[in-house]
């Protein structure tokens, strides 16, 4: 699924945390968010979530536009950086909370939830611990159960608010290349928030680099690496 923002325009009181921004990503695509705190790459996501509704500009996801469609709607799945897993719940029952929430005539059956959940726990690399509880799990594995939640029904898009911010420098590099296989491997366009630029430059295709609520540069990690679009570019990534 193709995303398109054109001219979105956000603000909190009077801080503007988006000033017009415009970019495309084609269907397939993985691009990183990348800029320091308070650069809008939140606020970005968040917009495309319909989690917050832009003042000015629209968004499409393909040649729907989304502007002011709700969450559920969009076909997105959505992973936050501190998890937000039910402390009550099971891996496997947090995984299947989207697909047991659906109305009845579109829910599938329980044997079809079960075996769902499965396939994900299998994708996610975690079989066989969907009888455990967030608080038996490591960093690492609640976050993969985290982004198995957000796949259960089978998104579009899938957006991600910087997933690896809360966990140790090994485990983040693990967690980045199963991202990354998962990606491709669903054929997903994925957009990723980060402060991190060798963690966007480790999994994008095309990097964002925003700033002050405006993009500094969108292109690839070689092309932003060999040649930094304005001062602020070379900078941050110094």
């Amino acid at each position: 699924m193709s995303i398109r923002v054109d001219g979105v325009s956000k603000s909190y009181s009077a801080y503007p945390a988006l000033n017009r921004v415009s970019l495309s990503v084609a269907n397939g695509e993985f691009v990183a968010l990348l800029g320091p705190s308070c650069s809008g790459k939140t606020t970005l996501l968040r917009i495309l979530a319909g989690l917050e509704v832009p003042e000015h500009g629209r968004v499409w996801f393909g040649h729907e536009d989304v502007t002011f469609a709700k969450p559920a709607s969009r076909g997105i799945g959505f992973v936050f950086q501190h998890y937000a897993l039910f402390g009550h719940m099971t891996a496997a029952q947090n995984i299947a909370f989207g697909l047991d929430v659906m109305p009845g005539a579109s829910r599938p059956s329980r044997s079809a939830i079960a075996e769902r959940v499965e396939q994900l726990l299998e994708l996610v690399q975690l079989p066989g611990l969907g009888s455990r509880y967030p608080n038996q799990l490591s960093g690492g594995q609640r976050q993969r159960i985290a982004l198995a939640r957000a796949l259960a029904r089978d998104p579009r898009i899938l957006l991600l608010d910087e997933p690896l911010g809360a966990l140790d420098a090994k485990v983040r590099r693990e967690l980045r290349d199963a991202l990354r296989k998962i990606h491709d491997e669903l054929g997903l366009t994925s957009i990723f928030v980060t402060h991190d630029h060798e963690e966007a430059f480790g999994l994008a295709d095309r990097v964002a680099i925003l700033n002050i609520g405006g993009i500094e540069q969108f292109a690839s990690p070689a092309e932003i690496q060999g040649a930094p679009a304005s001062e602020f570019v070379r900078n941050f990534l110094a």
